[in-house]
């Protein structure tokens, strides 16, 4: 059974370096601007110099995402266009940036917050009942991370709607990471899944 296409495998290694990439070089070339307290999207804001930057890194993460979706078949089909809309999701929140540092606009909140909840229910949607299929889409790994995705999501939007807090880009960063590269971490334990089921296949004896 074909679980993970190859270019489902190079998207899920691309993906987690791209994110941390994308805010640490825009960050650099923008001297002044503070990981802690600004959030990723200030990066691609209207009134950043670092703008095409950053938005870069967000159409590349976008298309990693659908990438994954098309190529991913381990997933269950309501999973994989959960992942894909959390790709167009993120051409949304790139499209309608934020149009200064101090204020936001209704549709990148809409695109940004649909992004993480998208992000957040993936693992629920892709689960496979079959035991044919890798434990890590399997019920308990599905349900369990899909609960502490959320439980973290909610925690990270009440931050963000806190004007007082001073630590919203950290959670941020936490959050959203941490949701791309567990998507990474489940294409590749599936890809690793498959070539064992592959070398174990009699077809494959003595060869």
């Amino acid at each position: 059974m074909n679980f993970v296409g190859r270019p489902a495998l190079i998207a899920a290694i691309i993906g987690p370096i791209q994110a941390v990439l994308g805010w640490i070089v825009a960050g650099s070339l923008w001297p002044g601007y503070d990981h802690i307290t600004k959030t990723i999207s200030d990066l691609a804001a209207d009134d950043s110099p670092v703008k095409w930057v950053q938005s870069s890194f967000f159409l590349l993460g976008g298309t990693l995402s659908l990438v994954a979706a098309v190529w991913a078949p381990v997933l269950s089909l309501p999973g994989r266009v959960t992942i894909f809309l959390a790709g167009l999701t993120t051409y949304g929140l790139t499209i309608f940036a934020t149009p200064t540092q101090e204020t936001s606009s209704f549709w990148h909140r809409v695109f940004a917050i649909a992004t993480f909840v998208l992000m957040s229910a993936w693992p629920l949607f892709s689960m496979r009942f079959d035991r044919s299929y890798p434990w890590v889409v399997r019920p308990v790994a599905a349900v369990t991370s899909t609960l502490i995705f959320a439980i973290g999501s909610i925690a990270f939007l009440s931050v963000w709607t806190n004007p007082e807090q001073p630590m919203v880009g950290l959670w941020e960063r936490i959050i959203a990471e941490a949701q791309v590269l567990y998507l990474s971490v489940v294409i590749y334990l599936a890809y690793r899944h498959q070539q064992r089921a592959v070398l174990a296949s009699p077809g494959t004896a003595g060869t």
